[in-house]
């Protein structure tokens, strides 16, 4: 059974997808998403505070994790762009979400709809944008 939170996330991932392809704004592609089946099973607050921050911090996000990436943003899928920014905002605004409990939504993510090694891809970035944006938790672990 697929959590609320994990929904949340569907969501979003979805939402950017369209952007990505359609360049709708924010506004309308949010209403689609409210109004589709899967909103209703959905952690609406979560959804609503997770659309709101990668909206607003797209930019910063694509900006940290470009050094983790071996390609340009640009020429990343849409998919997997999308469920790196879900991954980076969670990791960089939300650190009461364990980072390895980040890594692991977004991996889930890659696999429902990313490419055939998408995962893996998505791991291997988040863990090291992880390793800068959540330093002293992973030291603590480490101890």
């Amino acid at each position: 059974m697929v959590s609320q939170r994990r929904r949340s996330r569907e969501l979003v991932v979805q939402g950017l997808y369209q952007r990505q392809l359609s360049g709708n704004a924010a506004p309308a592609v949010r209403d689609d998403l409210i109004a589709s089946p899967g909103y209703l099973r959905a952690d609406q607050p979560y959804f609503d505070e997770l659309w709101r921050g990668v909206g607003v911090d797209y930019d910063d996000l694509l900006a940290a994790l470009a050094p983790h990436l071996d390609r340009k943003p640009s020429q990343l899928s849409p998919v997997e762009r999308a469920i790196l920014i879900v991954g980076a905002w969670e990791l960089k605004r939300r650190a009461d979400i364990p980072y390895k409990v980040v890594i692991n939504e977004a991996v889930e993510l890659a696999k429902v709809f990313g490419g055939t090694d998408g995962h893996r891809f998505v791991n291997g970035v988040l863990d090291k944008l992880a390793a800068d944006a959540r330093a002293t938790e992973i030291a603590a672990l480490q101890r």
